[in-house]
């Protein structure tokens, strides 16, 4: 992994491959996502940074791709490698177009994925980055529901520090972000508003809905995310973490 990011690094000179045979290659890869083969459509993507590294829409394709397929690596080195190459991606594209939504909305997801996998400080330091660039995101489009959606996570991940992770924050930072379970909900809501079938929302918006004691709101948005059509290859294991969460609470 490391040495297919140092190989893009050396890829700054465009090729004279015409514009219409790299569109040919990204909708290829849109394609293969859709089926869903991520690790193929991640492929297809690669090449066309082959053909021109600067290109904005792969450079975001790939960070979410390499958050999404790192996630089910069993194996942590695998896991890492794959997080720091969505990391490295978002990069790139956050130097081409800072303000770009949809390059702000991958790196608050990877940050959020590697948050996951970490503790104390750096886990305190990931939060800052992560409101960041959801803000910036939601700032450039207020419709991206992928970005409402990494709100809502912020606030209930912010919300729900223990007690030692609670300290970090006072000591390093002087108190708590401003966060709460409700405005979790709302972002939550807004991303079901924007993307109906996300079904990754659903479960996340119902485990929130469970805290907040809503028990039937939350058993209710889960049996109707279990009739919903799988999109993306992690939505089997999202289901399944469903079945169980609607064991609790019923």
């Amino acid at each position: 992994m490391k040495a297919l990011l140092l190989f893009f690094f050396s890829l700054f000179i465009l090729s004279d491959v015409p514009a219409q045979d790299i569109a040919q290659l990204i909708k290829e890869g849109d394609r293969l996502e859709n089926l869903p083969d991520e690790k193929k459509a991640f492929e297809k993507f690669k090449e066309v940074l082959h053909i021109q590294p600067s290109n904005l829409y792969t450079l975001n394709k790939c960070s979410e791709l390499c958050s999404r397929i790192g996630k089910r690596q069993l194996d942590a080195k695998r896991r890492d490698d794959y997080y720091e190459a969505a990391k490295t991606y978002a990069s790139l594209a956050l130097k081409i177009s800072p303000a770009n939504a949809e390059a702000n909305c991958v790196m608050a997801i990877v940050l959020g994925r590697i948050s996951l996998t970490k503790g104390g400080k750096e886990k305190i330091n990931n939060a800052k980055e992560i409101k960041k660039h959801v803000d910036i995101a939601l700032k450039s489009d207020p419709h991206n529901y992928k970005a409402w959606h990494v709100l809502g996570r912020w606030h209930y991940e912010i919300s729900n520090l223990n007690m030692f992770e609670r300290a970090a924050v006072k000591v390093l930072f002087g108190g708590l972000p401003k966060a709460s379970l409700k405005e979790s909900i709302q972002a939550f809501e807004k991303a079901h508003q924007l993307a109906g079938g996300f079904i990754l929302n659903y479960y996340e918006m119902a485990r929130a809905y469970q805290q907040e004691g809503q028990k039937k709101k939350a058993a209710a948005l889960i049996r109707t995310m279990l009739q919903l059509p799988d999109k993306t290859e992690d939505d089997a294991a999202i289901k399944a973490d469903g079945k169980k969460l609607l064991k609790e609470l019923e």
